[in-house]
């Protein structure tokens, strides 16, 4: 990673410091970096360092196995994965991020892989109400219901079809 991707990097954590310091929501970054498996179908999409520890853990969407996930990953994960014939992480050198990390997270959980589609793109981030800082869902009021009664152990009136 180039001196001035780790320098972005280490700014937009700083920025999230700064917002939790004033007790603003986090902010939502650009990535800086996107990250794949040429021999694994393995994708990172990273925005930050984390301050706490900014030589090992960065924030990033990752996506493996038709699973992304928001998280953190440390340094020495990266540098130690190898795909099916070994070969290591590569930096994509052409990848211009124009959405947030929200955005391509939205459209990820989607299509159940990171996408770089313009279509997919456009719809997850109108899907995204920036006035209250969260994703807008489809999920019914019944759904939300049989989830937290999954989630609290309240099974009464739930029942599995």
């Amino acid at each position: 990673m180039t001196q001035s991707l780790r320098d972005q990097l280490l700014r937009n954590g700083q920025l999230r410091v700064a917002a939790d310091e004033q007790g603003d929501s986090d902010p939502d970054f650009l990535p800086v970096v996107k990250l794949f498996t040429p021999d694994a179908g393995c994708t990172w999409l990273l925005s930050e360092l984390d301050l706490e520890d900014p030589g090992h853990r960065l924030r990033t969407l990752r996506s493996r196995d038709g699973c992304p996930k928001l998280g953190c990953v440390r340094i020495s994960e990266l540098e130690s994965v190898r795909g099916k014939l070994g070969l290591p992480i590569e930096r994509d050198l052409h990848f211009a991020p124009k959405h947030t990390i929200s955005v391509y997270a939205r459209a990820a959980w989607n299509a159940s892989t990171i996408t770089e589609s313009a279509d997919a793109l456009r719809q997850a981030d109108s899907a995204i109400d920036r006035s209250e800082g969260v994703m807008s869902t489809n999920i019914d009021v019944d759904h939300r219901r049989a989830f937290e009664a999954l989630t609290s152990g309240d099974y009464g009136n739930f029942a599995l079809f």
